[in-house]
This record gives C-alpha cells, structure tokens and sequence, in this order.
C-alpha cells in the first residue's frame, strides 16, 4: 500500500488524501480519478504525515493537480446561508455547482404557474473568479521516428494537463494520458494476445499535424493474430469492416477524440505562439491593429498616430499639452512605412498556416451533423482542451477590435468563425461559449522545503495564478457591433427624393416603419471588396445567432436575459436613455460616468426635419445639419468605394470613440443616411474648454474616403465667437486632415473620421491655444497667451456651457444634461478657480488683439459678466 501511496502522492495528492482514497478504492487508478474530482479535497494531513507531506505534497506529475482556488462571489447565490455547505464531502474546491452542463431547473412559482428558474443567478459574474495551480516543468522525453528528419519530443504530462482546471477535468485528463501511455491493451475477444502502448504512440509533438494524423492512422488499426479479429489501440474494443477505412477509423472511439484535441490543439497554441511573434512577423514595429493579441481599451491612453491606420484609440494622453507649429495636428510632414510591406506578408503566411492547421483539427471537434459514436459519446477530456488551449486562441484574435483588420484578415477569422459555430451546436461544448475564460496572470516559481528525502523529484515547479475574464460570447459582442454597423452602411436605402402622393391607408401600414431599415444587399451586384466584407459580417452575425440559440436551449431564458443585458449596445435615441443617479463619492461619480458615456457615445437617430417644419419648401427630405444641401444632393446615388469606406468607418467608431472623465467624444448617425453625422466633443481637462460642450456637423461627400470628410464647427454663438486660431466665427475647421492647414494631409484609403475627431480634441481643444497660430508659436506662457486662454474661458462658459445647457441643441438634449448634472460638483470647483483666475476683460469676439485692451474691472471678473454667467450655469446645474 505504501507504493500504492507514494505513486498518489507524486501525483499531487497529500499522504492522507492517498490514504483515503485507497481505503475506499484500492485501484490506485481509480483512487487518483477520485481524488483529482476533488472527492478527498477536505481530508486534512494529521501531524505524523507532516514530514512526508513536506517533501513530497509539492511533487506532481500534471499541471494543475494541486490547485487553491477563491472565487470572490463565493459561488453562492443570493439565497445561500453560510453554512448550507457544512457538509459538502470536500466539493467545494472543485466548483461542483459551476454546472455549466446541466439544463434549466423548473420553479414552481407562489401562483402555481410553473417557470424555468435560473440556476445560474449567483454564479453569473464569475468572472471574479481566481484559481492557484502547481505546475510541474518535465524535461521531455526524446525519441527517433521512422521518417522524421531528427528526434521527436514526446509531450510531457504536464503539457498535457496544463491550464486552470475545472471540476474532475484532471482525473479525466491524467486516466487517458496514463491510459494510452502506459497500459497493455487486450484482444477484445478475450484470447491471450495484447499490445503493449507507450507514449511514442499517441503524443510525438510534430511539426506537422497531418503527418501525426497519418501516423496514428496506421498505429490504431491492429489485427489480432490469434482469432484475426480488428480491434482499436486507443480503447481495446471491435472494429467493425465498415470502420476500417482510413478516413473512419480515428472517429471510432471517444479516447481517440480526446488525444486528438489534445495533441492537435498543443500544436494550434504553439504555432499560434511561434507565428505572431515579433520575430516571425520581420521584426517590424506593427501597429496595433495588427496584433492577435490586442485588447481593446475603450478608457486607455493612445495618440494619434501619424501613420493612418487603425490604432489604439482611447483618450490621448496628450490631452491639454501645447501643438505643434500651429498645424492643429501632431503629425511629421513625412509619414516612416519601413517595414510595413514586410510585416504585412509575413501577417498574411502566418494566418494561412494557422487557418489550414485550425480547419485539419477542426475536423476532429464532435459535429452532430457527422453522427459517429465520438460524436454523440465525447471523451470528457474535449471540453477541457477546448478551455484550456483554445479559448487562449479564440480570445486573443477576438481581442482586435478593428472589423476591417479582421475583414483583411478572413481566411483566418473565418476559420474562427467555424468553430465557433460547431462548438455552439453541440450541447456537450456549447456551453463554454458562456464561460468565463480563465487567463493566466501570475507565475511564480514554488520553494522546496530543505530536508526532503533523496529521492525526491528534482523537476522544476511553479504556482500559476488564473483569472476570469470575458468569455467568447461577449468578446464577440464588441465586433458583432461593428458588422451591424457596416451592414448599415452597406445595405443602408438612401429614401428616394420624390414628391410625396397619397397613399391608402394599408399602403401606410405596409410602410411604416421603413425608415432606418436597410434593404437586403446582393452580394452579386456589388464590388468585390464590399462583397467581401459584407459576406465577412454575415458570418458575424450568424456566428453570434448560433450561438445565443445554444446558450438558451442549454442555460435557459433567464440565463440568456442577463448575459445580454450585460453586453454593450448601440441604443436609438428614439428608445431614450436610462436616469443615471448622481453617487456620492467622486470614485463612484467617475465610474457612473463613464459607464454611461461608454453606452450612449454612438447613437442613430433621426436627423431629418419633420415635414410640418418643411411647409413651404420643397418635398424633399431636408436633415437638421449644416451639410443639408450636399446630402440632398447625394440622394440615390451609389459609390462602391464611399459605401466600403463608410461600411468600415462606421464599424470602427461604433466601439472606439474616446471615452473618459477628462474628456469625451459622442457622435449620432442618421438612421436611414449614415454619411450625415452630428459630433460632440467635450473639452479637455486642463484646457480653457475644459467641460464645455463643443459641437461639429459632419458629411461623408461622393469622394470619401480618397478624400476628407467635411466638418463644420457650429459652437460658434451665432457666428461670432472665434474659439482657437484653427475654429472660425463661420465655423471653418483648420486641420491639416481636412486640407485647410499645411501638414501632413489626408491619406487616401488609410485615414479616418476617427483620426479627424481625435485630431480636434487633443491638437486644436488645447491647454495653450494662443500657439496655434504660426505667428505666435514660439510665445508659450506669455501674457498675450495667458489672455487668450483667459478670454476663451469666458466665451467657453457663456456658450459652449451655460447656453447649451440652458437651450440644448438636437439631438444632444440629454447627453448635455446628464454630463452637467454627474459632473455638477467637478464643474462648480472649476468654475470658482476660474472665476480666481480671470483678468477681468470683457469678450473678445475674434479673440484677437486682447493682448491691447485694457482691463475693465481687474482681477476677478466682477464686471466682465462672467461671474453672472457661472452663477446661473451653477444654479442650472443644482436644478437638473
């Protein structure tokens, strides 16, 4: 028995675990499936074991056989009492009630109405979740295979077992490893022949998967000599003529299923891993969009890059500093592409190698369309490869969250794609598309006790610590936005500009509503790129539609009800918004803004003006924007390059627009005619605009995107504020995006709205704007600047701040009002210390020659109207 002990204890368990386990099953095979389903996980050492247990409790032969896990919600649902658990037989550490198999449980309600509860309710944020695992680092062993140019490594048990585990998965996992490594395997007719297995069989790590495919091929099939009967290496059951074949044999039994997955998803990580490093990619600097590993940063800092690709685009971290040389862009005249060729076709090979190894293991992923018995019986291992291997893949590319990249990218996203959906189909495997995915975090190399007795295994350890983070389905929900949003802008039906005729009253019915919905797209009659993307965010769509049909035939409508409400969405400013309650804390004031912000920063609406406003005019649609004509004009007409520009355009900002408490950015689409757009740009803390709200209307003309877009600012009092050097009283915008500055222009096919917004924000909506004019450039922290500053401050409250909120303009009514009212307390801070700081002039319209006038009053602003003007933007902001 001591043997029998030792073994269980170089396994992971403790002495007294093995001695339990062993009393109960003295199979020490069966005794470990137990004690890794955590069926011993609360029997304690006693002081004798003490001295065994030190040298040996840390030895493990598998990742993760010894495991400390904490989950902060505990696992319990609200109902749960603290001690309900008291007599769980030890389940606890093995998350028994993270049952993510099981269907909905039926409630019987308090009217006897009969309803699907939802088991899930407590266990829902488990994102919280955090698990510690041992990891033991083997060296491999080597062996030489007949026609493989060099020595084969065989895959160690630990590689194996390696990742955070869930539930008995490492019982399951170390009862086929030492299965197919190990164990004899009988003739199943019960005659004496048998063959013995080992681990050059089943888990040589080679380059190629195909070839280990056509190794194991001709290594499962073997013929007893005694009754001449086939029979499978990997389970030791009959095979039957009709399964003899090649392309048959390896769906013959679930063991076969299991190290398949196993092995081919290995090799899937490490060609992952291999491909998109910066060495295998040419060495070159890539731009975040072309990282698999990006992660979206909705809150970050970024800068606008002047290469015109997609970037990072959270709020700069410049916001507030000075620009440079007066161009209002921060951008060098000569834009550095080395390298970029390069690491683009090294992109491109390392993709097509990943998609072709994706589609050969994908053959192999249980498929109820197939109907083979692996298919309906899957090996329990496959749910835990698919976790631990492919979810690091699966959230890595569905972390870049731009839709064109991904679109140029297809061959490999929609391999992704496939996947997904056949893992969504199979009730045994849907439900991890819900699951949180467990990323690693931490890694730290365990200590050894000193007096272990020799012997004692030498093999590295290390103790990696696990966290929940967002599981497939809502990483999906970010880029599913998108393609709803590039489906709008290629399917979108211009309304035809046509008088208006009577129609009868079920002409009407059949007709309402029409307004926003896009027309079906032909892919036929499109160009090929725009046929490209849309069939790419079809794929999206119907990827994310399987998946939810999964998820709610396994978990329930309650379950599903709950994911989707916690997934971000694109709202209609029809539907109105939700009333954000001012917290009390500052902390909790920042989160509560940004929080909303991050929801209603891109909405589409209706812009048009309503035809009782429009008697006397013409029939035609006329838009609440200062572009109104050039949009008639636009009417009908269809450009395949401006409708693919848009397409991506609009992808792009729905998930990406800058959000922050230092400053923000909105923008509202028309529902029906996505090129007439509305933006919003609230000023940068530590600027003269801080916190006002600064208003641009935007069209996407017949050239976009080989040309810019226009932009008009209209926060202009009635035409007679001049804001900066670069935002005229008539509302011209100098940027050297647009064309009306000198700098680094507009670059056809690469340049963006995006790029436009930010621009303004952080190079025009400046700490110092007195520099942006070239003349004054080199005049930073002078009087004349300061008074400047000072004189934008007072046109800044006047009417970026108290006249928008005192007479919101369309449609930006409540996002104006809500930003006063959550920031009431910042804005009245700032307020006062402008109040301190003012020099007492009057306005200065055009903001020039200031520097002449003389003070009317001096320090304090008491006559300049500038204390009248915040004492009523105060005493608005207390009424909201």
């Amino acid at each position: 028995m001591e043997t029998d002990i030792t073994q269980l204890v170089e396994m992971g368990a403790t002495v007294a675990q093995a001695r339990a386990a062993l009393k109960k099953h003295p199979d020490v095979m069966e005794a470990a499936s137990q004690i890794f389903e955590g069926k011993f996980a609360h029997v304690i050492d006693d002081d004798e074991d003490a001295s065994m247990d030190d040298a040996t409790a840390d030895s493990s032969t598998g990742s993760g056989s010894k495991r400390k896990a904490t989950n902060i919600n505990e696992m319990k649902t609200p109902d749960d009492s603290d001690g309900d658990d008291a007599e769980d037989d030890g389940d606890d550490g093995d998350f028994d009630d993270y049952d993510y198999d099981s269907g909905p449980e039926m409630d019987i309600q308090a009217d006897g109405h009969v309803g699907a509860a939802d088991p899930y309710a407590g266990i829902f944020f488990s994102k919280d979740r955090r698990d510690e695992v041992i990891e033991v680092e083997e060296e491999p062993e080597i062996i030489v295979i007949l026609g493989q140019a060099g020595p084969v490594k065989l895959m160690t048990q630990s590689q194996w077992m390696k990742g955070c585990p869930e539930g008995g998965e490492q019982g399951f996992l170390f009862s086929l490893y030492n299965e197919l490594s190990h164990d004899a395997c009988q003739c199943p007719n019960k005659c004496s022949y048998s063959v013995a297995r080992n681990k050059g069989d089943f888990f040589p790590v080679l380059n190629d998967f195909s070839v280990y495919v056509k190794r194991l091929q001709g290594l499962v099939h073997k013929l007893c000599p005694t009754c001449n009967k086939l029979f499978c290496l990997a389970c030791g059951e009959p095979i039957a003529e009709a399964q003899s074949k090649d392309e048959d044999i390896l769906f013959h039994c679930p063991n076969l299923q299991g190290v398949l997955l196993g092995v081919g998803l290995f090799t899937l990580e490490s060609k992952y891993t291999d491909q998109y490093s910066p060495a295998a990619l040419g060495g070159a600097s890539q731009s975040k969009s072309r990282n698999p590993k990006r992660r979206k940063t909705g809150t970050g800092n970024s800068s606008p890059a002047s290469e015109a690709d997609d970037y990072d685009y959270g709020t700069p971290s410049y916001i507030g500093q000075k620009a440079k040389g007066g161009t209002g862009y921060a951008g060098s005249q000569k834009e550095d592409t080395t390298g970029q060729e390069q690491a683009a076709k090294a992109q491109r090979a390392a993709d097509e190698q990943v998609a072709n190894l994706m589609k050969a293991i994908r053959v192999y992923l249980p498929s109820i369309n197939r109907g083979r018995t692996s298919d309906y019986l899957v090996h329990p291992t496959a749910l835990a490869h698919l976790r631990r291997r492919f979810n690091y893949v699966c959230s890595s590319l569905l972390r870049n969250d731009s839709l064109s990249d991904m679109s140029d990218r297809s061959v490999l996203y929609f391999e992704l794609f496939e996947w997904l959906q056949t893992i969504s189909r199979h009730e045994a495997l849907a439900s991890m598309m819900g699951m949180p995915i467990m990323v690693l975090v931490s890694s730290k190399p365990v200590v050894k006790k000193p007096g272990g007795p020799k012997g004692t295994s030498k093999a590295k350890e290390r103790t990696l610590t696990y966290e929940g983070s967002s599981g497939p389905r809502e990483l999906l929900e970010s880029i599913f936005i998108q393609a709803q949003a590039a489906l709008k802008g290629l399917e979108a039906k211009i309304p035809t500009e046509t008088p208006a005729v009577e129609m009868t009253e079920e002409e009407k019915r059949m007709t309402s509503g029409d307004k926003g919905k896009a027309k079906a797209a032909d892919p036929a009659a499109m160009s090929p790129e725009n046929a490209q993307l849309l069939s790419f965010c079809r794929s999206i769509q119907d990827t994310v539609q399987a998946i939810d049909r999964a998820l709610e035939e396994a978990k329930g409508k309650p379950f599903m009800d709950r994911l989707r409400a916690s997934l971000p969405s694109i709202p209609n400013s029809s539907t109105g918004h939700e009333y954000i309650a001012v917290p009390e804390t500052e902390a909790e004031t920042q989160k509560a803004y940004l929080d909303w912000a991050t929801k209603v920063r891109f909405e589409y609406c209706d812009l048009t003006i309503p035809p009782s406003e429009q008697e006397g005019r013409d029939a035609q649609v006329h838009y609440k924007f200062h572009y109104d004509a050039e949009a008639r004009i636009m009417a009908n007409q269809d450009i395949p390059k401006r409708s693919l520009a848009i397409a991506k355009e609009l992808a792009v900002l729905t998930t990406n627009l800058p959000i922050a408490w230092n400053s923000s950015i909105f923008l509202r689409v028309d529902e029906a005619r996505v090129d007439v757009i509305k933006a919003l740009i609230m000023g940068p803390e530590g600027t003269p605009y801080e916190n006002g709200c600064f208003l641009f209307d935007i069209f996407l003309p017949a050239g976009y995107n080989h040309s810019p877009p226009h932009v008009k600012y209209m926060t202009t009092n009635g035409g007679k504020y001049r804001f900066n050097p670069n935002l005229y009283a008539e509302g011209k915008v100098c940027l050297s995006l647009l064309g009306t500055w000198s700098g680094p222009g507009w670059v056809p096919g690469k340049s963006t709205l995006l790029q436009v917004l930010i621009s303004i924000q952080s190079m025009i909506l400046c700490e110092e704007p007195y520099l942006n004019e070239p003349a004054w450039a080199q005049c930073g922290g002078t009087p004349p600047s300061k008074a400047y500053s000072a004189n934008i401050r007072r046109m800044a409250v006047k009417t970026a701040m108290l006249g928008n909120l005192r007479n919101p303009p369309e449609p930006w009514e409540d996002v104006i009002r809500t930003h006063f009212r959550l920031k009431a307390r910042s804005i009245t801070k700032q307020l006062n210390h402008w109040l301190q700081i003012d020099d007492g002039r009057q306005i200065a319209e055009d903001g020039a020659g200031i520097e002449s006038r003389s003070s009317a009053a001096g320090s304090g602003g008491s006559s300049n109207g500038m204390k009248k003007d915040v004492d009523a933007l105060i005493e608005l902001m207390n009424g909201l």
